[in-house]
């Protein structure tokens, strides 16, 4: 009995153990192995020692004998089925150490295969991860983002968050179709998020907010979707970006008041997160501000945040809003950490970025939308709170 182990409780007694409860006591040790549970009558109380045990077969036993409802071993009935943690071993509940192999063997089965995704094996991205040179720190960038991003070297970027254009410069042909602009389209964008895979740290995160161009019928976010897989990134989540916006976009082309081809209306965007090479990106705990509350809002993927109001002013038809560009910059980097858009825009990325006390590179073609950007900058650091 000494060497095993038992899961121990005590049981007072005022009057001692009736005849009957006595015989019970007997009968129970009798009946049932010390590997299982031993009762231990002790003048004034009785140990229950626990190990595993079949509750039916202690019930049956207990319910055979003539003793009243309020008897000590009902008691003890009672407190054994109100243990809540228990495993299951041979039609028995397992009390003690029933856990312990399971978890050192779950531990062990999930640190050998975490982040072994059956679509990333076989990527070959570096674990080492580089210095972003200070040149191209806290700057707006106008330039084709897949030739300014080719003079970073690989794995300095912490977090990309983006969101691109449906037009940035690529002509469209007057055919009687637009199969080859689309085709161009997919074929530019790629290209320069190619070039974000590489520039993104072993561990970063690449946050794109993006929606179906439901005119088209073109599942855009699914085809994004496809091409981050298939260059083996780690696909984390996807969060609802629910606008609140019932004038929204919705599928062309549709029925009214018919079943033929019914329309539908989108009130929210997504948000893709994908991962380089592992799921935890470590980080110093001083830089870390988000708060409680912040985070266990945020952790649930949808957020109910209205459209930016302002594209108007800034000369932008589609800008993501900064409390968006505000959670997704805190809940996934640290402070000092350095934050990419390549499709900057109005510089809405980038602006969030200082003031959150990250380090930032935007990029854009455009240079009236650079010109937004930078003076976005420029009136932050015209404010003392947030001028470095």
């Amino acid at each position: 009995m000494n060497d095993i182990k038992y899961k121990d409780m005590e049981f007072h007694i005022d009057e001692g153990l009736t005849l009957e409860e006595y015989n019970l006591l007997q009968k129970i040790n009798e009946q049932f192995t010390n590997d299982d549970i031993y009762i231990e009558y002790l003048h004034d109380k009785l140990i229950v020692h626990l190990n595993k045990l079949d509750l039916e077969k202690l019930e049956s036993l207990i319910r055979s004998i003539n003793i009243p409802n309020d008897s000590i071993f009902y008691n003890i009935l009672k407190k054994i089925k109100g243990i809540g943690s228990y495993g299951i071993k041979g039609g028995k509940r397992v009390f003690v150490d029933y856990d312990k192999e399971r978890k050192v063997l779950d531990r062990k089965a999930k640190e050998k295969k975490r982040n072994k995704q059956f679509y990333t094996v076989g990527h070959n991205f570096s674990t080492k991860n580089n210095k972003c040179p200070e040149e191209f720190l806290d700057r707006i960038i106008c330039g084709d983002s897949e030739q300014v991003l080719k003079e970073l070297p690989d794995n300095c970027i912490d977090l990309i968050l983006t969101s691109p254009p449906y037009n940035f410069g690529l002509e469209y042909d007057n055919d009687d179709d637009d199969s080859h602009y689309w085709e161009n389209y997919f074929r530019k964008i790629e290209n320069i998020f190619s070039e974000c895979i590489r520039v993104l740290k072993y561990g970063g995160r690449f946050v794109l907010n993006v929606q179906p161009l439901f005119s088209d019928y073109i599942p855009t976010h699914h085809m994004f979707s496809n091409f981050f897989i298939k260059n083996k990134m780690i696909w984390k989540g996807e969060i609802l970006w629910e606008k609140n916006n019932y004038n929204c976009k919705y599928t062309s082309w549709g029925s009214w008041m018919s079943p033929s081809s019914p329309y539908l209306k989108y009130t929210w965007e997504f948000i893709e997160i994908y991962c380089k090479g592992d799921l935890r990106k470590p980080g110093p705990k001083d830089k870390i501000d988000l708060t409680p509350e912040e985070f266990k809002s945020w952790v649930v993927a949808k957020w109910s945040i209205a459209p930016e109001r302002r594209m108007k002013e800034y000369g932008h038809p589609a800008m993501f809003p900064e409390e968006l560009a505000r959670r997704v910059i805190k809940l996934f980097s640290y402070q000092g950490d350095v934050i990419l858009d390549p499709f900057n825009g109005a510089g809405t990325t980038t602006v969030v970025a200082k003031k959150n006390k990250r380090r930032y590179i935007g990029i854009d073609i455009s240079e009236e939308y650079c010109k937004v950007a930078q003076d976005r900058i420029n009136s932050l650091e015209d404010d003392e709170y947030y001028a470095q």
